[in-house]
């Protein structure tokens, strides 16, 4: 079969956040020329709003800082936190766990090697720090980055999305108390030293994700990448052998195809932003803090092609507040600290308040058909309010209170009638929380058990840092419902991120990286960055794999300025 194309590259890449963006650099550092293709207005992906961590087990940059860690560890703690590969199926096989760990230390250091400046997150612990191979200080992330550099790719990135600020992973714990302990305090004065630095110096500086996409970005630049917004991939084209050797790309001037000798790279995220596909896999629409371009076109076309999925039905879950006419804000601290209490819509207690996001998320989930729990209800005393930060009520408290997602009241026995939860179960519930508050042991919860519980917390609070009683009114409540970063299921890859068929053999010329594939890290979410590391990882290992492959053979391609000569020769 002879294919027309209008463009043709070694490597075409969708997607331009740390999958897309980590896939293209490292195919154009193999000498292949690489097109970028977002499907948005804007690059750089949900990746550019996130916190911008990568969690990196045994990386080079952790080691340089003292903190041990090696292969054993992370495939042991792996297997402690993710559970028998067995038991999650093929996204989490035993060659995928081995890859992401054994391909760590050499995507670090190359990305360090042309150009990324990295920074440890020495105080954020693994999700689950007392199962075997748990670590503190596995987090990498890039140092705060000056956006003038990119030039013209600044205007069109999503630095908007991003914080304009050279904050980093462990600013925040601090920061959050910044005016109710001294070590917050001093963290603040650092924070704002640096912030007044960069600002003298004439700098635009980003931390978080939008630090890490920006540095990412001006290599693909220097390397010559090219970039073309508006354009998502809507169907891939095969050759008579089963091979994919180009894509249908939709753009403002209509339909592109463009043929790829090397490969196509899928890193175009997941389907967070699809009301439809999220009412179909997850049965709720979606309160999601992903990009408007999560749609998941690029696993539709992958199902078209013939790849097999997974793990659809699972999300990067957390909880988050409900924002009426503006996207969920995703809660962290704010349901860690002490003072605070989650119940559901019975007024009762159903987990610690403090454990990891994604468990926070399925555990709401999973109580909603037992006792409504969507939302749920985040309970703060007084001193809460006062001490710490608490970003939703920043962004927009008055509102809140105006659509009933924020209530307030002097005391609890008010507070829970204006919830509509029953006021004697309430009562209860406080009673027996404000009891293990003073013994400073949850016996129903566990919380403030492990060092990820205390990551957010207070240490001036006696004898648990994450448990304060609810004595001090007023008292503030706040709906909390099931928000996420992000879809994790999506087409089904092997060790190499070579797309996999429903008869489970390879699509040859096929990758996928990111929340475009079924993760890794299965069900759960071992570490911090447990969505950007790998998606970095697997994109480097896909466009690795494509440099290593023949070109798509030429009789497979013709461009429409072939075709026209021969035509006119006709």
């Amino acid at each position: 079969m002879t294919h027309i194309w209008d463009r043709e590259v070694d490597v075409l890449v969708a997607g331009s956040g740390a999958a897309g963006m980590t896939a293209a650099i490292t195919a154009a550092d193999r000498g292949l020329s690489t097109l970028v293709v977002e499907s948005t207005d804007r690059w750089g992906g949900t990746t550019m709003r996130s916190g911008g961590g990568l969690w990196m087990p045994n990386n080079p940059v952790m080691r340089r800082r003292g903190i041990a860690d090696s292969r054993e560890e992370a495939l042991t703690y792996l297997e402690s936190a993710i559970g028998p590969s067995e038991s999650i199926g093929p996204a989490s096989s035993p060659e995928r766990r081995a890859a992401f760990v054994d391909t760590i230390p050499e995507l670090v250091t190359r990305l360090e090697q042309l150009g990324v400046r990295w920074a440890v997150a020495k105080d954020y612990p693994d999700y689950y720090p007392d199962r075997p191979g748990g670590k503190i200080g596995r987090g990498i992330e890039s140092r705060p980055f000056d956006a003038r550099r990119l030039g013209d790719w600044r205007e069109t990135s999503r630095t908007g999305d991003s914080i304009p600020a050279p904050m980093q992973t462990d600013d925040v714990w601090l920061l959050m108390r910044a005016w109710s302990s001294f070590s917050g305090f001093v963290r603040g004065a650092r924070f704002v030293f640096r912030t007044l630095g960069g600002l003298v110096t004439g700098k635009k500086l980003y931390g978080f994700g939008g630090g890490l996409m920006l540095q990412l970005g001006l290599i693909a630049k220097e390397r010559g990448v090219q970039l073309q917004l508006n354009s998502p991939v809507t169907e891939l084209v095969k050759d008579d052998a089963g091979r994919v050797v180009g894509a249908v790309v939709s753009t403002p001037t209509g339909a592109q195809r463009i043929r790829a000798r090397r490969g196509v790279i899928l890193g175009a995220g997941g389907f967070a932003a699809n009301t439809e596909w999220r009412q179909r896999y997850h049965g709720i629409p979606g309160y999601t803090s992903a990009a408007e371009g999560d749609l998941g076109t690029a696993i539709e076309a992958g199902i078209a092609a013939g790849a097999d999925v997974a793990l659809m039905d699972d999300a990067w879950w957390g909880a988050s507040v409900p924002i009426p006419g503006k996207q969920a804000q995703f809660v962290l601290n704010e349901r860690s600290d002490p003072f605070s209490i989650v119940v559901d819509q019975s007024g009762r207690r159903y987990l610690n308040e403090s454990e990891s996001y994604i468990d926070f998320g399925h555990h709401l989930l999973e109580r909603d058909p037992i006792s409504p729990a969507n939302p749920s209800w985040l309970v703060v005393d007084r001193r809460h309010r006062q001490r710490y930060m608490f970003g939703a009520l920043l962004m927009g408290g008055k509102a809140l209170v105006e659509q009933g997602v924020v209530v307030k009241a002097a005391t609890l026995g008010e507070l829970a009638e204006k919830m509509g939860v029953d006021r004697a179960t309430f009562l209860a519930t406080v009673e027996r929380f404000n009891g293990f508050a003073r013994t400073g042991v949850d016996v129903d919860f566990g919380r403030g058990r492990t060092a990820y519980d205390r990551y957010y917390s207070d240490p001036r609070v006696k004898p648990n840092p994450n448990l304060g009683a609810l004595e001090k009114g007023p008292f503030t409540a706040v709906q909390l419902v099931p928000g996420d970063l992000g879809t994790k299921g999506g087409l089904l890859t092997d060790e190499h991120a070579r797309v996999i068929d429903v008869q489970g053999a390879v699509i040859e010329g096929l990758y996928a990286a990111g929340n475009t594939s079924a993760s890794v890290m299965g069900r759960t979410y071992p570490g911090p960055g447990s969505t950007i590391g790998p998606a970095a990882v697997f994109g480097y290992l896909a466009a690795m794999h494509a440099a290593t492959t023949s070109p798509a053979a030429a009789e497979s391609g013709a461009t429409r300025a072939d075709a026209g000569a021969e035509a006119q020769t006709a």
